[in-house]
């Protein structure tokens, strides 16, 4: 079976749902951020989720994506990304 694909960006994206991941003290969390230049006018201001556990994260953001037909990039510096989760790539620059 093929593992999904998330681009690893370095910010976030105004075309994209962000996935946001960081550890914070012991724990793996995550926030979901939808631009509202993601929209197509839906929204008149960007959301952010509320602080959940990463896993649970990434499955709002999948659901969220999946939803408003909108694709997913993943801010993660500090490396919480799971291999079981999907193939985390980073684009090269031509």
């Amino acid at each position: 079976m093929t593992k999904n694909r998330f681009e690893r960006v370095s910010e976030v994206q105004p075309d994209a749902i962000t996935l946001s991941l960081e550890k914070s003290g012991d724990r793996e969390v995550g926030l979901v951020t939808f631009p509202a230049s993601a929209s197509e006018g839906r929204l008149s201001e960007d959301r952010v989720s509320a602080e959940l556990p990463a896993i649970d994260a990434l499955l709002a953001a999948i659901k969220l994506a999946n939803e408003m037909k909108v694709a997913i990039v993943v801010l993660d510096p500090d490396d919480v990304w799971k291999d079981n989760w999907g193939q985390l790539f980073t684009p090269v620059d031509d």
